[in-house]
């Protein structure tokens, strides 16, 4: 319980400085087909879960809309991270398409996983619309 008061207090003052673009209230993001300590096999897919916005592809400045992040390996975003279009690189993975899903290629070994909603410019909205982090084992 003190575990998800903190981590409410985190994701409160980070929502202060998370980008300019509003999120609908109680937009929520997530993994459909994958939960914590699952065990998964590489390469494998994942399901992005969105309800309360819209998909929209990059560029579109449609209201209460993003698209998905797949943050892999990532520390938990900071204030910082969420101010400011989110890098593409192999952990910072961007669905700029408005995909449901991708195919995920891991090495052998544990991973942490997050979705992030991203605006028209990848940056998260405010408050930022996130999943929780998990944690997967790739065989």
């Amino acid at each position: 319980m003190l575990r998800m008061m903190i981590a409410a207090a985190a994701l409160f003052a980070t929502a202060a400085m998370a980008g300019d673009t509003p999120s609908a209230k109680g937009a929520k993001v997530g993994f459909e087909t994958l939960k914590n300590g699952d065990v998964v096999h590489s390469p494998f897919t994942v399901k992005f879960a969105i309800s309360g916005m819209a998909l929209a592809p990059a560029g579109s400045d449609t209201p209460n809309s993003g698209h998905h992040h797949l943050l892999i390996d990532v520390p938990a975003p900071t204030a910082a991270d969420l101010a400011a279009p989110l890098p593409l690189d192999d952990q910072h993975r961007h669905y700029g398409k408005a995909q449901t899903e991708a195919e995920i290629s891991l090495p052998k070994g544990k991973h942490t996983l997050q979705l992030v909603l991203g605006d028209a410019n990848h940056v998260p909205h405010n408050p930022p619309v996130m999943s929780e982090r998990i944690t997967v084992d790739v065989e």
